[in-house]
């Protein structure tokens, strides 16, 4: 693997650490299987481009993106706690709907953005500016969630029934952590669709998947209950994560292609749950045989 295509990983690895911060906080923090993701990244990726393509200033369609992430994770919590839709189909109804809106927002399934101006065009590197947005978004989470109101989520997320009982509104916690949550995804889709130069329909295709095994490898290796620092994991899993993959596919000997990138993301995945299990497994044995 070369430089550029090392920088290329860092790259994506700083943008699906976003989308690995708003899988946390639904997964994590408020204990909610959304599929949403899957339908807002590619959401993000075609408001920011159809604005840009119209003339609109890329910083005004990044940030218009978010609001557009963040109304399609309204509607998911509406779902549930309004007419009680299990999460998960909720979820996926809204990601269903959300393909046939991006594709009304595009008018095409793809958008080109080769020609036009995004917000990295005055920067000479990618890198810096996807690395000083992601330290901004991961100061202002940890931030919120140290908040009076993230205090709440938080607590939402442990004990819903405890947590309404000390006066927590829980059904509106759940509102604005999905709001949050998808909002955060759709910027990630719209630096995504700018850094590489077009937005497709399909772009949102195993976007959960990326951003649980981000979450995942990051859990690995922060054991900590430090939310600042779960946090940052979540962007160090999905850098590692995405250079992991870079590797697999770049290294000579394996015979690996690009098609075989599921296959490879599953692997990782699994391997990452399984070890802590077996070293959990031997540290019991051991035990047993100190107290024999």
């Amino acid at each position: 693997m070369n430089l550029v295509q090392f920088l290329g990983a860092l790259e994506l690895g700083l943008i699906y650490g976003l989308v690995a911060i708003g899988v946390y906080l639904t997964f994590r923090v408020i204990d909610f299987p959304d599929l949403t993701v899957d339908g807002t990244f590619p959401m993000g990726a075609a408001i920011a481009s159809a604005m840009i393509v119209g003339g609109i200033n890329p910083y005004l369609a990044t940030l218009i993106a978010f609001f557009g992430g963040a109304a399609a994770g309204c509607m998911t919590a509406y779902l549930h706690v309004r007419w009680k839709i299990l999460g998960l189909l909720a979820g996926i109804l809204t990601m269903t709907g959300l393909y046939s809106i991006n594709l009304r927002i595009m008018g095409r399934p793809n958008i080109p953005l080769l020609s036009d101006d995004t917000i990295f065009t005055p920067f000479n590197s990618e890198f810096w500016v996807l690395g000083g947005v992601t330290l901004l978004v991961v100061f202002a989470i940890v931030y919120f969630l140290n908040s009076e109101v993230g205090l709440g989520v938080r607590a939402t997320g442990v004990n819903p029934q405890v947590a309404r009982a000390q006066g927590v509104r829980v059904r509106w916690m759940i509102v604005l952590t999905l709001a949050l949550s998808n909002g955060i995804v759709a910027v990630a889709g719209a630096l995504f669709a700018q850094a590489q130069g077009f937005a497709d329909v399909s772009l949102g295709v195993g976007t959960i998947i990326i951003g649980l095994a981000s979450v995942i490898v990051g859990e690995a290796i922060f054991r900590t209950r430090v939310i600042g620092w779960l946090i940052f994991g979540c962007v160090a899993g999905s850098i590692i994560y995405r250079v992991a993959i870079a590797l697999a596919l770049n290294v000579g000997g394996f015979g690996l292609k690009a098609s075989d990138l599921k296959l490879i993301t599953a692997l990782l995945i699994a391997l990452t749950m399984i070890i802590p299990k077996i070293k959990k497994r031997s540290l019991r044995t051991r035990k047993g045989e100190v107290v024999k």
